[in-house]
């Protein structure tokens, strides 16, 4: 009779304290779940307002190109026409991130030397900042992206243990409804098994304090 009443107690005690931490577990799983989906959110804000500046930025490298093509063509056809006077307008004209460009092209010699590159363009002094800064931007907005692609991978990970560390409470709570011990064993048995695995995985998760 003591060994039974011994039993019970500890088949009670085994009940409450999976009761106990598999609530405190859920609880700290949820408010994970819930910080991880706000830095979620940010790191969205972030690559998005990232990618609104691509576009502008890009936009800007794109006339910028636009202009240095249309003022090279015409400087070429002044060339061409033997109107010096015109050539030298279109050049004074160039705009400075075109100028060196222009200027080793010229030095190789591009109307009498054949293996000269057919453009300034094609030489490696023509940069735009505003295509590097646009490169730049989405670089960013892509590590971003990245970053909001796992934050939401955690939240739905720290979700799923929610689930997991409600099942257990299940189990738990179920033990203390049955008469026969060997049932009430072998549902807190697996209650304590869903909650010491669960457990263990959540605490190999990164942990989300702030967002």
């Amino acid at each position: 009779m003591a060994e039974t009443r011994s039993s019970e107690r500890a088949l009670e005690l085994a009940a409450t304290l999976l009761l106990a931490l598999a609530s405190v577990a859920t609880a700290w799983s949820a408010y994970q779940s819930r910080q991880w989906s706000g830095e979620q959110a940010v790191q969205t804000g972030r690559a998005t307002a990232a990618r609104i500046s691509v576009n502008r930025v890009a936009a800007l490298a794109n006339r910028q190109l636009q202009i240095d093509v249309a003022t090279f063509i015409q400087w070429v056809n002044a060339h061409e026409e033997h109107r010096p006077a015109l050539a030298a307008f279109y050049a004074a004209r160039f705009r400075p991130e075109f100028k060196p460009a222009f200027a080793a092209w010229i030095a190789t010699r591009p109307f009498t030397d054949r293996a000269a590159p057919p453009t300034p363009f094609a030489m490696h002094q023509y940069r735009l900042k505003a295509k590097t800064r646009a490169d730049h931007l989405d670089a960013i907005a892509a590590a971003d992206s990245q970053v909001a692609k796992d934050a939401n991978e955690r939240a739905d990970n720290d979700m799923l243990a929610v689930v997991l560390f409600a099942t257990s409470l299940f189990f738990a709570g179920m033990s203390t409804k049955l008469q026969a011990s060997s049932m009430r064993r072998a549902l807190l048995a697996i209650g304590w098994v869903v909650f010491l695995g669960t457990a263990i995985w959540l605490a190999m998760l990164p942990v989300q304090l702030t967002t």
